[in-house]
């Protein structure tokens, strides 16, 4: 018998132009248990194609900078990290 994955709740939270591409600065997403943060990224970028016109897009996990193979768990916050202008 193949065991289904169960499905959990994260909040999306976005600054700059990442919360102009996504309409709002936080987003609650539900997700599989076990995806990874590369996953989450890419399930982001299908949501919302424009973040693939970015240079480069990094997602924080509860204020922390993480590997793209880490796991994220139920209840954990995902900070969209666009590029950073300046001058």
């Amino acid at each position: 018998m193949c065991k289904q994955n169960q499905e959990m709740e994260v909040t999306i939270v976005a600054y700059g132009i990442a919360r102009d591409i996504i309409g709002t600065s936080e987003l609650i997403l539900k997700v599989d248990e076990g995806i990874t943060v590369k996953d989450m990224l890419t399930l982001v970028k299908r949501k919302f194609p424009d973040f693939e016109k970015l240079t480069s897009l990094l997602l924080a996990v509860n204020e922390e900078y993480v590997e793209e193979n880490h796991i994220v768990e139920s209840g954990d916050e995902l900070v969209l990290i666009p590029p950073v202008s300046g001058g």
